[in-house]
């Protein structure tokens, strides 16, 4: 079959293989997740190898394949939705950094101001995936400064909540690059400051985004109760926000870990059905929007732990793909780390040492890192590698420079 189709058709032939069926055991499958009778097999039959061969299904038949393979519709079918957020700060009010600073700078702050903030913000968290954390992180805090500086200004009501809104965004993200770059305790801190804030404003998606920090810091400390815990107590306060299918992917992951494949299967499809059931993302690069690419990134880590190798490697490839741009830029290094470290797993399960090394050590190269979770997921390749291949010097060579990597960031030294 011609390697020019379509990603989505290729994809589907790759779910179908890593499940080990025919195309004939496809349509049946499928016939489970529609709401309502489908044709006789053999005109599905041929209408499943149109679609593989490129033929782009109807929007009846989208949700339906895509509930068919675990995943939403915009994640195999997927849908434009990147923004410039410097292009939309000067279209929105004409403004570049200088001057918003210097409104800052007034007795009183108008709505253009708060509007222009409001954009500022939305692009540092579109940052989050690729700017360097140590950049990101000053800029943040500089930001958040300046916005919480604004509470003794003269404000409206209205003003005054979305100040606090805005402060609040500030803090989840600059928690998250704190929590990153192995700085656990001031993350923590951070954390509780946008839980506070999320709090006094009354917004619950904020807060939402706070407990899935805080189930998070659980998952890569290992304290995999604490996630269970952290995630039930998010969806409670958020859950008809978006926050809430990532609470369930934490929930999963941390199921995972504990060995209970049911449980994990309830959280994604939890997670699942939540997002199918939401509105296209504006704007996919937001580190607090969660974009349909993300459930295959989260449901490859749980399949990973349970040994559904197959299909972990399937999502990995697919993480890869939608994480790098057509001229070999990586759109979500922090993801693709991870992807790589999956492939290094399930090489080293299947006895190819060279390429699971080959992917561990790619894994770790990355200029961009979120430390925590990159040690926590090369930790299950060090322990394949250990177990398996203790006597081959590559192997030792791999593992000395995951040990290296943990000894450089004071608490998140691997086991």
């Amino acid at each position: 079959m011609s390697d020019d189709r379509p990603a989505w058709a290729r994809r589907i032939a790759a779910e179908r293989a890593a499940r080990d069926w025919s195309q004939r055991d496809a349509v049946r499958a499928l016939r489970a997740h529609a709401p309502t009778e489908l044709p006789a097999d053999d005109s599905m039959i041929r209408q499943w190898k149109r679609w593989e061969s490129g033929s782009l299904p109807s929007e009846f038949y989208r949700p339906i394949i895509a509930a068919l393979f675990g995943t939403v519709t915009h994640a195999l079918f997927p849908a434009p939705g990147r923004r410039d957020g410097n292009s939309e700060i000067l279209a929105a009010s004409g403004m570049e950094t200088l001057e918003i600073v210097s409104r800052l700078n007034r007795s009183d702050v108008d709505n253009a101001t708060l509007d222009a903030l409001r954009i500022t913000t939305d692009r540092l968290c579109s940052e989050y995936p690729f700017m360097p954390s140590e950049q990101l992180l000053i800029e943040g805090r500089q930001w958040l400064r300046r916005v919480v500086e604004l509470h003794s200004k003269s404000l409206t009501l209205a003003q005054h909540r979305e100040v606090l809104a805005l402060s609040g965004w500030l803090a989840l993200l600059v928690g998250c690059v704190e929590y990153d770059s192995g700085d656990r305790h001031a993350a923590e801190s951070t954390r509780r400051a946008a839980l506070s804030l999320a709090t006094e404003s009354d917004q619950a998606e904020i807060a939402g985004w706070a407990h899935e920090m805080r189930a998070w810091f659980a998952l890569t400390t290992g304290d995999y109760r604490g996630v269970i815990t952290a995630a039930q107590a998010g969806t409670e306060t958020a859950t008809h926000h978006s926050v809430a299918v990532q609470l369930a992917a934490q929930e999963a992951k941390a199921w995972a870990r504990l060995g209970d494949r049911r449980q994990v299967e309830v959280a994604l499809d939890r997670g699942r059905r939540l997002l199918e059931g939401l509105p296209h993302p504006e704007n996919l690069d937001n580190h607090f929007v969660v974009d349909p690419a993300k459930f295959d990134f989260y449901a490859m880590d749980c399949y990973r732990l349970v040994g559904e190798d197959k299909l972990a490697r399937t999502l990995a490839d697919e993480v890869l793909r939608t994480g790098t741009d057509f001229d070999g830029t990586e759109r979500s290094p922090m993801r693709n780390a991870e992807a790589r470290v999956t492939l290094g797993v399930t090489a080293a399960r299947e006895g190819d040492l060279e390429q699971a090394l080959i992917h561990g050590e790619r894994a770790l190269r990355g200029d961009r890192q979120s430390v925590p979770s990159l040690i926590m997921t090369s930790r299950e390749l060090a322990a394949v590698v250990r177990d398996r291949y203790s006597q081959e010097p590559a192997a030792l060579d791999y593992l000395s420079q995951l040990q290296e990597l943990g000894r450089t960031k004071p608490g998140f030294l691997p086991a």
